[in-house]
């Protein structure tokens, strides 16, 4: 059963939609500064956000609605070319793992609050 939808849930929703994009921007620069370690430092504020938003709201929206905003800003980020050429991400290996593993942090921590919300017994396989 789903929590109701009040003034404070979707001031946290538009809280965490913000964040999402500022995230994603502040992911995007930081991993390729300091490589590798800019890149565990981006991800790890990904995760960060994502578990917040799920321990703030208690549903699946607290990583869908900044995973959502996270996706759309690191891909106009992307795609955003300037005349001169220039942009913001690199073709090195660390934009692509930035990329994937947001997506994938993102998804564990989706599966991880329906595991939650649902109440599964945590239970050893076969007995």
């Amino acid at each position: 059963m789903s929590a109701p939808v009040s003034v404070a849930r979707l001031g946290i929703y538009a809280l965490l939609l913000v964040t999402g994009a500022l995230v994603a921007l502040a992911g995007t620069l930081i991993q390729a500064a300091w490589f590798p370690g800019g890149l565990v430092l981006a991800l790890a504020g990904i995760g960060g956000l994502f578990y917040g938003g799920v321990r703030a709201t208690g549903t699946a929206a607290g990583v869908l609605v900044p995973g959502a905003a996270w996706l759309v800003a690191v891909f106009l980020l992307l795609g955003n070319a300037r005349p001169e050429g220039d942009f913001l991400f690199g073709a090195g290996l660390g934009s692509y793992l930035f990329l994937l593993g947001g997506i994938v942090v993102a998804v564990i921590c989706a599966t991880a609050a329906q595991i939650r919300a649902t109440g599964a017994q945590r239970t050893r396989v076969g007995g």
